[in-house]
C-alpha cells in the first residue's frame, strides 16, 4: 500500500526534509480532538504507542519504551543523562553535525567524552570502534548516530553493536532519522537504548520522542539523572504505576502518533515504509543526476532518508533564491549542513506519494531555468 497525497493537502508545499515532514490527512485529523491528559482513554493511547514502538524493534521481551515530551534532542539528553553514571566515559564516533551534537550533550552533562572523527562523507568503521575500546578500557559507553542526516550517511549499526558488546560496553543509539524505516532488531542487535521521535519515519508530527531502553539497564538507573524533567527512570516508573505522564504531555501530538503508527502497520510496517523511501531515494538521485547534479555521498553509504547534493557551480546560483523558487513550485528543500563546501539537501521521507519525487525534480529543473543557471555541478566521470 503506497502513501498518496490528498486533495485537501495539495495546496501546501511538500516538505522534503528529514522531519518535520509531510503527514497524511488522517494524522492531522487525529489532532482535532482535545484530550484530558489524565483520562483513561488518553492513557490507553500512550500504552498502545509504547507497545507498538517495541513491536517495531522486536523488543517486547527485553526492552521498555519510555516516551518523553519535546523534540528528539530532549530524549537524547534524557537517555545520556539517565542511562550513564556521572563518572561514565562516552565514546562518540563523529561523522556529522548530529554526532557532534551528541558529543556536546555528553560533555554538557559532565560525562568524560571522546570522539573518533571522520569527514561528513565517511562511514563509521567498526574496526575503529574496536581499536578505541581496546586502547581505553575506561570507556563505558558508545553513543552512535545510526543515520547521520548532516550528509545522509548510514552507519553500520549491527556490526558496531557486536563490537561494543564484545567489549562489554553499553551502546546508546540515536536512531532519530532511521527508526521505522531501517531495520533495528533487539533480538539480533545488542543495545542499551535506541532513541527516536514522533516526526520522522513514523510520519507523525513533531513534539515528542521516546527511548527504547533495555529493561535490565533501566532498572538500575534510579537517581542517575541530572534533571527532574528528563529523568527516564522516573518517567518509566510513574507511567507503569499510574498509566499517566508525570507532567503535561503533548496530547495532540500523542494522538497523531498513535494514528500514524496505525497507518504504518496498515502500509506493511518496516519493509513497506523502508521500501517506499528506498524508491524515493533512487528516483531522486537518478532524476537530479539527469539535471547534472552530483550527490555528495557514495551510493553504498547513502541512507534512503535525505540526500545531499553539491550546489550548482554557476554565479547565478544563490541558495535563498533557489529555495524560494522551488517552494513556489510546491516543494520545501533543506539547506546543507556541511561546512567544507556549498550543498543543499533533499529529503526522501514523508507522506507525499510516489509522484512526489518526480515532481520535485521537475520543480528543480524549472528553477534552474528561472534563475538562468547553466552550469550545474557535473557528475564525476569514471576513469
Amino acid at each position: 500500500m503506497s502513501a498518496s497525497t490528498s486533495s485537501s493537502s495539495s495546496s501546501y508545499p511538500i516538505l522534503l526534509t528529514p522531519g518535520p515532514l509531510t503527514t497524511s490527512d488522517r494524522t492531522r485529523q487525529a489532532m482535532l480532538r482535545d484530550w484530558g491528559s489524565w483520562d483513561g482513554d488518553f492513557n490507553q493511547i500512550t500504552a498502545r504507542i509504547r507497545q507498538n514502538v517495541l513491536r517495531i524493534v522486536n523488543g517486547e521481551a527485553t526492552h521498555e519504551c519510555v516516551p518523553m515530551q519535546g523534540s528528539g534532542t530532549f530524549s537524547v539528553e534524557a537517555a545520556i543523562g539517565t542511562l550513564t553514571l556521572k563518572n561514565a566515559h562516552v565514546l562518540v564516533p563523529n561523522n556529522g553535525a548530529y554526532c557532534a551534537r551528541l558529543a556536546r550533550i555528553s560533555k554538557v552533562l559532565g560525562r568524560k567524552t571522546s570522539t573518533i572523527d571522520y569527514t561528513e562523507a565517511q562511514q563509521v568503521s567498526p574496526a575503529d570502534v574496536d581499536k578505541a575500546l581496546a586502547a581505553d578500557p575506561s570507556i563505558t559507553h558508545v553513543a552512535l548516530v545510526h543515520c547521520e542526516t548532516g550528509a545522509g550517511v548510514l552507519n553500520p549499526l549491527h556490526e558496531i553493536a557486536l563490537v561494543v558488546a564484545k567489549h562489554g560496553k553499553g551502546l546508546i543509539i540515536d536512531a532519530m532519522s532511521s527508526f521505522g524505516a531501517i531495520d533495528i532488531d533487539a533480538g539480533k542487535t545488542p543495545f542499551d537504548a535506541v532513541i527516536a521521535a514522533s516526526g520522522k519515519c513514523l510520519e507523525g508530527v513533531p513534539g515528542m520522542g521516546f527511548v527504547i531502553a533495555r529493561r535490565t539497564v533501566l532498572e538500575k538507573c534510579e537517581g542517575n539523572s541530572h534533571s527532574l524533567a528528563l529523568d527516564l527512570y522516573d518517567q518509566w516508573v510513574y507511567m507503569n504505576k499510574t498509566t499517566q505522564w508525570r507532567f503535561t504531555p503533548p496530547t495532540h501530538v500523542v494522538a497523531a502518533l498513535d494514528e500514524a503508527i496505525t497507518q504504518y502497520f496498515d502500509e506493511g510496517g518496516l519493509a513497506a515504509r523502508g521500501g517506499r523511501y528506498e524508491r524515493n531515494c533512487k528516483a531522486l538521485i537518478e532524476g537530479m543526476r539527469q539535471l547534472g547534479f552530483r550527490s555528495y555521498l557514495d551510493d553504498d553509504i547513502q541512507a534512503p532518508i535525505i540526500v545531499t547534493f553539491h550546489a550548482p557551480d554557476d554565479p547565478a546560483y544563490d541558495f535563498k533564491r533557489f529555495y524560494q523558487e522551488v517552494k513556489k513550485r510546491g516543494y520545501i528543500l533543506y539547506p546543507g549542513k556541511l561546512t567544507a563546501m556549498e550543498t543543499f539537501r533533499v529529503g526522501c521521507i514523508g507522506h507525499f506519494g510516489e509522484a512526489g519525487i518526480p515532481g520535485a525534480v521537475a520543480a528543480v529543473a524549472d528553477t534552474l531555468k528561472a534563475m538562468g543557471i547553466k552550469q550545474v555541478t557535473a557528475p564525476e566521470t569514471v576513469a
